[in-house]
């Protein structure tokens, strides 16, 4: 039985017996987290029987990713990953994620990022000379193979890592598709054969198993002659411990990396090259930026930060369409927004909801670059933007996916625009990010 303090919690409208919220999150759920806001800045939703509270202010999202983050651990989402990530920086709590996240972290580090940004820039231009003027491209297909590519090439050498970029390039969709459903179905359809969990535990088995057969063969032809990501993470050794990482906690690792980047990746370069079809103006300078930084060379790590307009869109892109839920689980009793939630409570919050608050935003469904200027971005507070988290847990490859995406976009709108084929307008399908379901396009030659 819940306490006094949790069942006050103003509860959402719209529940059915036995499942609960699960029906309104599984027909529109970016719709229903968004309305969420109308109830209250805490709100309940029964997942089933289950009861899941939802932050829906930046003010309680701080709560609950950095002010009092040590009395939470990842939730019923991650939960769920846990087929496919395992033990990895997403779902580890306690000492184990303080651990990986310590020897992970230089893989991260600016210095590595400038040599992986070789490796992007060489993708995005194999990318721009692959197609052909008047072809048609289904973006998100070509962003998520881009994306998926490059995570692969600098996760493992080129040598042994082809099986697992096909593995990736087939299983991932798959699995990133069908976690938002996992995670918000009853308890007790989890072991239930219905599609989203057969798909699910066959793509995830089948990317476990494939990364698997790399580890152990990077294992045993040794790491010296490498230096990709996989072979770091086989040497790294805990600076505190001595301890190296066993080849499953590697695999869980890279697993977890290959979820967090490549999805993200690929909605929002979809995404961008869509609202700069939408807004030729904001892609005229865009171009025009990249001509005086880049000129006609291919795009380097020194390019990114002086790429400012470019920032600005992937910046707005990235908010209105971002992190659908994430979860944590209290491990001590917790006070939010007036109510006491005892140990075990599942907690949600919607960032994708959160960047799209009325009050946080003016015109908040409006795609508006120039929100990000320096003159303007200070009307935005620091707790009104995190597109990677915040806190302990904030996205540990957030310069990554930044870089990756600069350099992508600069490489391809130099050479290339793409225009929407009439007949389809995008619509944002909620997985990990809310991605766009299709979305063909022409390649058009950049007129000189």
């Amino acid at each position: 039985m819940q306490p006094a303090a949790s069942r006050s919690v103003p509860v959402a409208p719209g529940a059915v017996p036995l499942l609960g919220h699960a029906l309104k999150l599984w027909r529109d759920p970016l719709g229903f987290l968004k309305s969420l806001r109308e109830n209250g800045d805490l709100v309940r939703v029964n997942l089933g029987t289950m009861p899941m509270y939802v932050a829906t202010s930046a003010e309680l999202i701080h709560e609950v990713t950095v002010r009092q983050a040590r009395s939470f651990e990842k939730g019923r989402f991650f939960d769920r990953l846990r087929p496919l990530a395992g033990d990895g920086l997403a779902t580890a709590n306690g000492e184990v994620h303080r651990k990986h996240r310590r020897l992970i972290q230089p893989m991260f580090h600016p210095g590595r990022i400038t040599m992986y940004a070789e490796t992007m820039s060489s993708n995005a231009l194999a990318l721009a000379d692959s197609w052909t003027a008047g072809q048609e491209v289904e973006m998100e297909q070509a962003m998520a193979q881009f994306a998926i590519e490059t995570l692969a090439t600098t996760l493992f050498s080129t040598d042994i890592g082809q099986p697992a970029v096909v593995a990736i390039r087939e299983n991932l969709p798959v699995v990133l598709q069908n976690l938002l459903i996992r995670a918000a179905s009853p308890k007790f359809l989890d072991r239930f054969p219905i599609r989203p969990n057969r798909d699910f535990d066959a793509a995830a088995a089948k990317l476990r198993s494939v990364i698997d057969e790399v580890v152990a063969t990077t294992r045993r032809a040794g790491t010296s002659e490498h230096n990709d990501l996989l072979s770091v993470l086989l040497g790294a050794r805990d600076s505190e411990t001595g301890e190296y990482l066993s080849d499953t906690e590697v695999r869980d690792e890279l697993s977890t990396i290959l979820f967090a980047g490549a999805e993200t990746t690929a909605s929002t370069l979809s995404w961008t090259f869509y609202q700069l079809a939408e807004h030729p103006e904001v892609e005229a300078e865009l171009v025009a930026e990249i001509k005086d930084v880049v000129g006609d060379r291919p795009v380097s790590i020194e390019d990114v930060p002086k790429l400012e307009a470019v920032r600005r869109v992937l910046d707005e892109v990235i908010r209105l369409h971002g992190v659908t839920m994430l979860m944590r689980r209290t491990t001590a009793p917790v006070e939010l927004g007036g109510h006491l939630l005892p140990v075990g409570t599942e907690v949600g919050f919607s960032l994708y909801a959160m960047h799209r608050d009325p009050t946080l935003y003016d015109d908040p469904d409006r795609f508006d670059p120039d929100r990000w200027l320096p003159e303007r971005r200070g009307d935005i507070t620091r707790q009104a933007y995190i597109p990677f988290g915040a806190g302990n847990r904030k996205c540990i490859g957030d310069a990554f996916v930044w870089t990756e995406a600069t350099i992508a976009l600069a490489t391809v709108l130099a050479r290339w625009q793409l225009r929407p084929l009439p007949g389809h307008t995008p619509k944002e399908v909620a997985s990990a990010v809310a991605h766009p379901d299709r979305m063909p396009m022409t390649v058009l030659p950049r007129d000189a």
